[in-house]
C-alpha cells in the first residue's frame, strides 16, 4: 500500500473518528433533550433509543480503530500474520453488534403508531445490509487465512531451500 493511500485512509479514519466523538458529545445529548418532549405514550422509548444510538456510535468507533490498526500492519508488512485476525474478529463482532442494534431499533419502533410501517421495514433492510457487511468481512477473513497459510508455506519452503543450498 502506497504512502499516499495510507495517508488518505488515515485522514478519512481520523475525520470519521472525530465526527463520531462529536456525535457522542454533542448530538446524543441534544437527542436526549429532544426526546424529553415526547408524547407520554412514547416516553418509554427514550432510554432505549438513546442507548441504541450511543452503542451504534461505539461500534462504529471500534471498527475505525481496528481498521487503523490493520492499515498500520499493512504499512509494516505484517498483515499476513495471526495477529491480524484479532482485529478482523473484532470488526466482524462490531458489525454484528451494529446489525443487532438496528434490528432492536426496528423492534422498538414497530409496535403502535410511533413510526410508519414502511420506516420499520427500511430499518430492517438497513439491519440486513449491516449484517451483510459483517458477512463480507467474514469472507475477507477467510481470504486472509488462506494468504497467511500460503505465506507460512512459502517461508517453510524458503527455509528448506536454504538448507539445500
Amino acid at each position: 500500500m502506497g504512502q499516499v493511500t495510507v495517508f488518505a485512509l488515515r485522514a478519512v479514519l481520523t475525520a470519521l473518528l472525530l465526527g463520531s466523538v462529536g456525535v457522542q458529545g454533542l448530538l446524543v445529548p441534544l437527542l436526549a433533550n429532544d426526546l424529553e418532549g415526547l408524547n407520554e405514550q412514547y416516553a418509554h422509548l427514550r432510554l432505549p433509543l438513546l442507548l441504541i444510538v450511543l452503542l451504534g456510535v461505539v461500534s462504529a468507533q471500534v471498527v475505525l480503530v481496528c481498521v487503523w490498526r490493520l492499515v498500520t500492519m499493512v504499512r509494516r508488512g505484517t498483515v499476513f500474520s495471526h495477529a491480524a485476525f484479532r482485529y478482523v474478529h473484532v470488526v466482524i463482532g462490531a458489525f454484528v453488534a451494529a446489525a443487532l442494534l438496528v434490528f432492536a431499533l426496528g423492534t422498538l419502533l414497530a409496535p403502535g403508531e410511533a413510526v410508519a410501517p414502511g420506516i420499520v421495514l427500511l430499518i430492517g433492510g438497513a439491519g440486513l445490509a449491516v449484517l451483510g457487511v459483517a458477512l463480507v468481512v467474514l469472507v475477507l477473513r477467510m481470504l486472509l487465512a488462506q494468504a497467511v497459510a500460503r505465506d507460512l508455506e512459502a517461508a517453510r519452503m524458503r527455509d528448506e531451500l536454504a538448507e539445500v543450498i
